[in-house]
């Protein structure tokens, strides 16, 4: 004669098998919106214009679709918590020779890295415009790289 499988283990598997689920159905759905949000009309016409500024500059222009994904149509992160004290030290970082240590050092920046940054915030978040001149005038700027 046979026994019937214990009935809390046989739920227990249906409970596991239905869980696992919902997740993966979650997980999937929550790709398709968080993409879909990247590459909206917006960004597109916001990346257009940016390029078409650094352009304007005679800046060297990046790729369009690298544009949209970076920046998206709020600015991204360049635009989010601008005086938030991890963006300023990167900011800052890279304006250096790049050694460590003690024999790091602050070094003459382009001019055409405050010109890019300007078109930026100029597109993307121009509320934040009375701000950028003081941070960029930290900078010690030159012309140094030949158009």
């Amino acid at each position: 004669m046979n026994t019937p499988a214990d009935p809390t283990e046989s739920t227990r598997r249906i409970t596991y098998i239905l869980v696992g689920g919902v997740i993966v159905v979650l997980a999937v759905v929550a790709l398709v919106a968080w993409n879909s949000n990247k590459e909206t009309q917006a960004a597109q016409q916001k990346a257009d214009q940016l390029i078409a500024t650094l352009n304007q500059a005679g800046l060297p222009t990046p790729d369009k679709d690298q544009v949209v994904r970076v920046l998206g149509d709020d600015g991204g992160t360049v635009c989010a918590v601008p005086k938030l004290a991890l963006k300023r030290a990167i900011m800052y970082g890279l304006a250096t020779n790049g050694a460590a240590g003690p024999g790091l050092r602050p070094v003459i920046a382009d001019n055409r890295l405050v010109q890019a940054g300007l078109a930026v915030i100029k597109t993307y978040c121009p509320d934040q415009l009375p701000d950028f001149p003081q941070a960029a005038e930290q900078f010690k700027t030159a012309d140094l790289v030949d158009r």
